[in-house]
């Protein structure tokens, strides 16, 4: 296993961190024993939970499951979507967010939640509020790093500005969604992650199963994310989503590796990414993803998986700048 700096926070984490989202979900509880032993036999420290994942019930298996080497790991946890029918249960308020996280705390049976994700961007409370907020909870000791979860590039700016201006405690990681057939954040979050030593962790490398060799244009198994869930069914309708799917099986079968293996190892392999958060609901799905550690993906092979799906447009939207140097050194002139 690889461990690498989170950011400029001197902790060092595993290459790839396991989310628990299934845990007390779609995998019972001796299921999800099985497969948190499985990540620490081969090294993994870090492990991605919110609260509301199965209602809490994800953080009360997991702090079970850490019980014992708690002092070994890297726990995270989220805030932000409802977790009751109260209307200020939810959001990124100073309220909500004092609750939540002592909520967690006791879930998780442990003194300090290591990463504490705003787990979306609350556009009615101001950044102002929830950044305080934030600090406070670090001054408290009850998080040791503020983080966001899905906000866009101008919104983490804008709060790393505002936490240098007034001297709270910044984010010190984002988690954006990234895989092969959802590279938005290439152009500007990954881009500012890498300008600020942010760390980052990323989550759905496979696309909801989608790159895990069991779709294609032709091919959908009857079970799955893609088929149970209304979200990750529209999240990947695009059928040239599936015609990536199609090409990255190829080329897996052609170079005799397991296809979610090659997707995990390529978004590992960008050089702004800390860790990808793989997700399992069985210790057979969990071992496609840890295929990842074996491959050894230099430049030359990410750049051949890279040109299987669409490249996103640059942040200026001018992609005839991809092309400064045909321009400079055919054209003989500044782009």
């Amino acid at each position: 296993m690889e461990y690498r700096y989170l950011g400029k926070t001197g902790v060092r984490v595993s290459s790839l961190c396991f989310g628990t989202m299934s845990f007390g979900a779609e995998a019972d509880e001796e299921t999800s024993g099985a497969m948190y032993r499985r990540c620490r036999e081969v090294g993994i420290n870090f492990f991605d939970c919110a609260n509301v994942y199965a209602g809490g019930r994800s953080e009360e298996i997991l702090g079970k499951l850490v019980a014992g080497e708690r002092d070994e790991l890297i726990l995270t946890s989220k805030a932000y979507f409802p977790m009751g029918p109260d209307q200020n249960a939810r959001g990124a308020s100073r309220r909500h967010l004092m609750l939540a996280v002592d909520a967690s705390l006791r879930r998780l049976a442990t003194d300090r939640i290591d990463l504490y994700f705003i787990h979306r961007f609350d556009e009615t409370a101001a950044i102002e509020e929830t950044l305080r907020a934030l600090d406070d909870l670090v001054r408290q000791g009850k998080i040791l790093y503020p983080a966001a979860s899905n906000w866009a590039a101008w919104q983490i700016s804008k709060a790393l500005g505002l936490a240098a201006w007034h001297g709270w405690a910044r984010f010190e990681c984002i988690q954006p969604m990234y895989n092969l057939v959802k590279r938005q954040a290439e152009v500007e979050i990954l881009a500012l992650a890498q300008s600020e030593q942010v760390g980052v962790i990323t989550y759905s490398p496979l696309g909801g199963g989608l790159l895990s060799g069991k779709y294609g244009m032709a091919q959908r198994p009857q079970q799955g994310r893609l088929q149970e869930s209304k979200m990750y069914a529209t999240r990947y309708a695009d059928p040239v989503n599936y015609e990536v799917a199609d090409r990255l099986s190829a080329y897996a079968v052609a170079h005799d590796v397991h296809p979610a293996a090659l997707a995990v190892a390529w978004v590992m392999a960008h050089p702004a990414v800390t860790a990808p958060i793989v997700g399992a609901r069985s210790l057979t799905q969990l071992d496609g993803s840890l295929g990842a550690l074996n491959i050894h993906m230099t430049p030359e092979l990410r750049s051949e998986i890279s040109a299987l799906s669409p490249a996103p447009a640059p942040a200026t939207d001018r992609n005839e700048e991809l092309q400064a140097i045909h321009y400079q050194g055919v054209l003989g002139k500044e782009p």
